[in-house]
């Protein structure tokens, strides 16, 4: 038996994608860790019948996972922009000044509020990593070391601390309780306060493919309608809504306490809604026809790295983004497929992918190596990454991605 829903605690019995066994995908191991034995955990997607909250079962703690963190946003410029501009637009639509306060949860390396902070707006993170937030805080961004949840969220109230603003960005999916975590945001949230919140969506996963987006940090895969019935449970409204580009697919919600009637709910929030009725995410049936889509991918990525090796073409990889261990262990890619990937990160440079235990090295080692074939396991950011290596094509090199199926780019 695989357990109750995490939301409404309804009995788990219907698969949404399993993808075998995978270890953590943020856990990068050192040289010295190359002589011992990996945890791998089922990487087992189960839809409920009743919320249709897709999610996996919680193998490790969040501490475990999160309290030593591999991951700095502030590496990548596209999505620094994206959260430049973020800033530019809430500050005005806001009417955020010097007596406001922004908080965002799980802030990482103060990536985002930095730009609040530079705008004379007052700010508080709260991050779990303590080595990611010791960045946040040497940057001079206020930082609570602390996982989220009702129990923080009422420690911070107490201590006056309620939010104007309460942000964040690609952390609700990773929290095991998610019921926790939404009642602290309610906790937190000044009486006309705004929180939002963004995630990848679970409409964009299945139309794209992107099952690599599965991994055990993330404990669910949110659709707009699931998310509406969880803060609806809390006393929250969500009253708008954005789509974005960013990690595939995402949404932007707007959410406001139920009993603040100033915000009304917008005709954009009701119309994805519909949409996504109209694409049966409001039907258990619709979550389970995924798996095959998957497997395909698997078939046509070996495939594509078995004839390079054939025909004597040179294969790297970019990127070492925990989407990629999830891809490159269900997939069974090792070194004599794939012997390297490179990323800009000096976090990981250095290091081995979980699991398959291919190296990480600087960018620089692409331009020594010259592969015939560049294959962007962040393929996100792909556009980014083609820019940053456009000399890859002076030796004739390609690139490629490999969701939602290889091709080139």
């Amino acid at each position: 038996m695989q357990g109750s829903c995490r939301f409404c605690g309804t009995p788990l019995s219907r698969t949404f994608v399993d993808l075998g066994a995978s270890p953590l995908s943020n856990r990068y191991l050192s040289q010295a860790d190359m002589s011992g034995m990996e945890p791998f955990y089922p990487l087992h997607a189960w839809v409920c019948g009743e919320c249709l909250l897709v999610q996996l079962e919680e193998f490790e703690s969040p501490a475990a996972i999160f309290s030593d963190y591999a991951y700095f946003s502030s590496c990548s410029s596209s999505w620094l922009d994206h959260c430049r501009n973020y800033a530019e637009n809430m500050i005005p639509r806001l009417g955020l000044s010097p007596q406001s306060l922004v908080t965002e949860i799980a802030s990482n390396d103060g990536y985002l509020l930095q730009y609040f902070h530079q705008a004379g707006v007052p700010v508080l993170g709260v991050e779990p990593a303590a080595n990611v937030a010791q960045c946040a805080i040497k940057a001079g961004i206020p930082t609570e070391v602390s996982f989220f949840g009702a129990e923080c969220a009422l420690k911070l109230a107490n201590q006056g601390r309620k939010a104007d603003l309460l942000i964040g960005n690609n952390v609700l999916a990773h929290v095991p309780d998610i019921n926790s975590f939404v009642s602290g945001l309610s906790i937190l949230l000044k009486e006309r306060g705004t929180i939002t919140m963004e995630f990848p969506h679970v409409l964009r996963l299945m139309e794209k493919n992107q099952f690599d987006t599965i991994y055990h940090e993330h404990f669910s895969y949110l659709s707009f309608l699931t998310v509406n019935r969880i803060f609806k449970a809390h006393g929250l409204t969500i009253f708008d809504v954005d789509e974005l580009s960013t990690h595939g697919g995402s949404l932007r919600i707007y959410a406001r306490h139920a009993e603040d009637g100033s915000r009304p709910v917008s005709p954009g929030a009701a119309r994805l809604a519909q949409v996504e009725r109209e694409n049966g995410l409001d039907l258990v049936e619709t979550y389970t026809g995924f798996g095959e889509k998957v497997a395909r991918v698997k078939r046509e990525l070996l495939k594509f790295l078995i004839a390079a090796k054939e025909e004597g073409k040179t294969v790297a990889g970019y990127g070492a983004p925990a989407k990629g261990n999830t891809l490159l262990n269900y997939c069974g890619v090792k070194p004599d497929l794939l012997p390297f990937t490179a990323d800009i990160s000096p976090h990981k440079q250095g290091k081995f992918l979980p699991g398959t235990r291919i190296p990480i090295f600087a960018p620089e080692k692409i331009f020594e190596a010259k592969p015939d074939y560049v294959l962007i396991l962040a393929w996100n950011l792909a556009d980014e990454i083609t820019a940053q290596l456009a000399r890859v094509k002076d030796w004739g090199g390609r690139f490629f991605v490999p969701i939602p199926g290889i091709s080139e780019v």
